[in-house]
């Protein structure tokens, strides 16, 4: 099963596990759904009624954390730590693996050093460690670690819930490369339109070749008719040059003594 399609179905069971509740009943949910190892999508969660009327109460500290796990980092939880309840070892760990999807969305190659302040990682093993075990091996990126430049290449990684302000340049983003492969396109077909053109060019240059060549073997056959048709007639004819074996037979004619 694809990630995309997983995802999914969590998505489907969190939701209607949290519509049916209010309250503090929703805490253990919220506490679940942020901890589950396959779980990277929040928003349909948020949006749910039940859990929006947390805020004010005395479970919204939880609200928080289902916000910062939608749009949030490590960095993010660290500043706001004091507010927010202590987050278990499952919940730890997402958080990181959510913030480094967070920065291979702007860069697509990662310095260890960046990586390692961003992660609370003393060392580049543990880093790499991490790295492989959870974040390739989960599905949730793909990439190179580069030992040498002391980097991770981000080949992919999947897509976190919109943060405020997103969808506006999500929406600039993908009306640029609409309107670039509206052009595109228009020059594709133009150039269809072209090389059709030539094909009928080509086509009827190659046809007028044909003929004429069929003519120039006409003409070169009639002329060869003819030629043969004349000397043909030259050797038949009674006045012409008389045969050679006829010559030879006729009687010769002796010559009379002068008187």
């Amino acid at each position: 099963m694809d990630i995309e399609q997983r995802q999914a179905e969590l998505i489907d069971h969190f939701v209607k596990q949290a519509s049916a509740l209010e309250g503090s009943a929703l805490v253990p949910v919220v506490v679940e759904a942020t901890s589950h190892p396959s779980l990277f999508a929040f928003s349909e969660i948020l949006d749910i009624p039940a859990i929006a009327q947390l805020e004010g109460t005395e479970n919204s500290s939880y609200l928080n954390v289902l916000r910062l796990f939608a749009q949030g980092t490590w960095t993010d939880y660290k500043n706001n730590a004091s507010s927010l309840p202590q987050l278990v070892p499952d919940q730890v760990l997402k958080l990181k693996q959510l913030t480094v999807l967070t920065l291979a969305e702007t860069n697509k190659v990662l310095p260890y050093d960046e990586l390692m302040q961003e992660l609370d990682v003393t060392n580049v093993r543990e880093l790499e460690d991490f790295l492989i075990n959870e974040c390739m091996y989960s599905g949730i990126v793909r990439g190179k670690l580069d030992q040498l430049r002391r980097c991770f290449e981000v080949q992919f990684a999947a897509g976190r819930d919109l943060r405020p302000g997103q969808l506006n340049n999500m929406i600039q983003t993908l009306s640029s490369w609409l309107a670039t492969s509206d052009n595109l396109l228009a020059s594709i077909q133009e150039k269809i339109k072209w090389a059709d053109h030539m094909s009928d060019s080509d086509k009827k240059h190659r046809k007028d070749v044909e003929d004429r060549v069929e003519e120039v073997k006409k003409s070169l056959a009639l002329k060869g008719d003819i030629e043969f048709r004349g000397h043909e007639e030259v050797y038949s004819e009674p006045s012409g040059v008389m045969d050679y074996e006829e010559e030879r037979s006729r009687p010769k004619r002796r010559r009379q003594p002068l008187s």
